[in-house]
């Protein structure tokens, strides 16, 4: 009997790693699925700035959790983003074919940005956000990645990961991808403006907006009936406020001083940009005119929230 039972659990393990092993694998996008398009360096430094590249891979000024940045331009690494599942240590993404990323193709750039899966099928963890990025166009990821091969190449030696069980098992990233990656680039609203489909594609997609402001479930994931709401830091260092149009949030500020805000960090009652908004606010800055007037008619048209309940 007692060798039976052993057998059934022995067959249920094994039945259960299979289970295990599917649900993880990688899925990535193929050649075929890459669109014919010249790549444009100048369009992707643009990208680079709203998606606030260099915030996080820069090299650091002071320490690793600096915000202040040397140099924008030597994207080597090192910064640590200290959570409660652990430190997260961000990668080099300059050109260096050996510490960076001078050894991707395109297509490497692309399932990274997309689908959130490096080079050999390795499963990245969400505090890189390519849940938000994976609503880019393919053509701006690949105008993004021609940008950084303009970059100067620059070596490193990044730390590993320092996570606490179960978040050090990178293949388990596999699951939280099946819920909430997909891939799909963002669809424009037939009924809303060009203004406002450029403000969601900017807010949504490149400057991951979404990532900060929302509360999250115990997976990890955004919970939707609360985006835009307001969060806790995932560092732990004060909140992300609520930016819907509610009274909680930004409700009583017109498009123009959304729009003024991203550009001077001034707010309608003269207050100013604080914390890790700055670099935020400063690249914001940099950006068209246009899009950050798009950003402001986008975030006008989101539901009114209110500050979501705190949970432990």
């Amino acid at each position: 009997m007692a060798r039976k039972v052993s057998l059934i659990a022995i067959v249920l393990l094994i039945a259960a790693g299979l289970v295990f092993y599917l649900l993880t694998t990688p899925v990535t996008f193929s050649a075929s699925d890459l669109p014919n398009h010249v790549p444009d360096a100048a369009k992707g430094n643009t990208m680079f700035i709203a998606g606030g590249c260099a915030e996080c891979h820069a090299v650091p000024a002071k320490a690793c959790d600096s915000l202040d940045i040397e140099d924008e331009t030597r994207l080597a690494g090192g910064r640590c983003l200290k959570t409660d599942v652990g430190t997260f240590y961000v990668p080099n993404i300059s050109p260096d074919k050996e510490s960076g990323i001078g050894g991707w193709s395109t297509l490497d750039f692309v399932n990274a940005m997309k689908r959130g899966v490096a080079p050999g099928g390795v499963h990245l963890y969400p505090a890189f956000p390519y849940t938000s990025y994976q609503r880019m166009r393919f053509e701006d990821v690949i105008d993004l990645k021609a940008y950084l091969d303009t970059l100067p190449p620059v070596r490193s030696a990044v730390p590993v990961n320092d996570l606490r069980f179960p978040y050090n098992i990178r293949r388990g990233v596999g699951l939280f991808q099946r819920l909430y990656v997909d891939g799909k680039t963002f669809t424009a609203d037939p009924e809303a403006s060009d203004a406002v489909n450029r403000g969601g594609y900017l807010v949504l997609g490149t400057g991951h907006c979404t990532e900060c402001h929302s509360p999250r479930n115990a997976l990890g994931g955004i919970i939707a009936g609360e985006a835009f709401a307001g969060a806790e830091s995932p560092e732990g260092k004060g909140d992300a406020p609520n930016i819907t149009p509610s009274e909680d949030g930004i409700g009583d500020w017109s498009t123009e001083d959304i729009a003024y805000f991203l550009e001077t960090g001034s707010t309608p009652d003269f207050d100013m940009v604080g914390e890790s908004m700055v670099p935020v606010q400063e690249n914001m800055a940099q950006l068209p005119p246009g899009d950050r007037e798009a950003i402001a008619a986008f975030l006008k048209t989101l539901p009114p929230r209110p500050d979501p309940a705190k949970t432990p």
